[in-house]
């Protein structure tokens, strides 16, 4: 944009510039040209000549240019990957039966985890989320993962984000809730 004003603008000067005499003397390193026929005096200078300069040589302004495309980086940020996730077990309200913590997830996303382009689960525990990602639908909540993240209730929360390479959240499921049961002696 910034070349367009400076074009008109030069366009203005020189159009300014040729609707006024330009004058020549010798000087005693060469030719002086100048607006006035003498320096400074009404009178012209001996040996002042006014020149006749060809017409402006003035073309049809540039088009302004098109707005560069999207790189592709910008595009994908835009795009949405995925359309829904959802937990499928355990089930929303269910109850689990586990004396160590160790319970089986498993997951519903559309379209498919896109894995080869760095995609990743990350599992939240009871508003905790796990140190280890996961590249699968079907996966086990470790004894070691449920002793750092559970809280010490019978009702707890899952929730599954999709986040890329750069750890950036593509999309997270929606909470469930279930209550897990520890057989005992009685």
């Amino acid at each position: 944009m910034k070349i367009i004003h400076c074009f008109f603008l030069g366009a203005v000067i020189a159009a300014t510039a040729a609707a006024q005499p330009v004058y020549e003397t010798r000087g005693k390193d060469g030719p002086v040209f100048s607006d006035l026929p003498s320096q400074g005096r009404d009178l012209p200078s001996a040996g002042a000549r006014e020149l006749t300069l060809p017409p402006l040589n003035v073309g049809d302004p540039l088009p302004a240019a098109a707005p560069a495309p999207a790189a592709p980086a910008e595009a994908a940020a835009v795009v949405v990957p995925y359309q829904s996730l959802s937990v499928s077990q355990p089930a929303n309200g269910g109850t689990v039966h586990s004396n160590t913590g160790q319970i089986a997830v498993q997951l519903a996303i559309e379209p498919a985890l896109k894995v080869r382009d760095g995609n990743a689960i990350v599992v939240i525990l009871d508003k905790t989320p796990l140190p280890a990602t996961r590249n699968t639908l079907q996966f086990d909540v470790s004894a070691a993962e449920w002793q750092m993240a559970a809280v010490d209730s019978v009702e707890h929360q899952l929730q599954v984000s999709v986040i890329d390479r750069a750890g950036k959240v593509l999309i997270t499921s929606a909470p469930v809730s279930f209550y897990v049961h520890r057989a005992s002696r009685l």
